[in-house]
């Protein structure tokens, strides 16, 4: 058996990968107003599901949108002022950009790390090094 003979036989034997994106969502963002403030109700479970650090990215999202946050006793982030669903799902896409998934392969995948002092986007999938925005 010859080489290209090896390998088609490989490939047709080899599983079927579903497209990066199939595999990874940023879960919905679900918001309500109380008062002067916008309520971010799932904070906690997407901020659990991106595997990042709650604080960078309240801090992330008070630049983004623009207003100041804290997270409140039950894990939910309070943003003073009105926003709406799709702002505020808007900037946690743009974070899961920036801060999450690889430039590489686009798998989520990856952990922040301090490379010669600068935090870096490290993909354990496929081993890259990418430079992540300023928080």
């Amino acid at each position: 058996m010859d080489y290209d003979d090896a390998l088609n036989r490989g490939l047709e034997r080899a599983p079927d990968i579903e497209e990066a994106d199939s595999r990874y969502e940023v879960p919905e963002a679900s918001v309500r107003p109380e008062g002067n403030v916008t309520v971010y109700q799932n904070f906690q479970a997407t901020v659990d599901h991106l595997a990042r650090d709650a604080e960078h990215v309240l801090k992330f999202l008070q630049s983004e949108l623009g207003t100041a946050a804290r997270i409140d006793e039950a894990g939910r982030a309070r943003l003073t002022g009105s926003f709406k669903q799709s702002r505020v799902q808007n900037a946690m896409e743009s974070y899961a950009e920036g801060f999450v998934r690889c430039s590489e392969c686009g798998l989520p995948d990856t952990r922040l790390v301090t490379e010669n002092g600068a935090t870096v986007l490290k993909c354990d999938a496929c081993g890259a090094l990418s430079a992540v925005p300023d928080a």
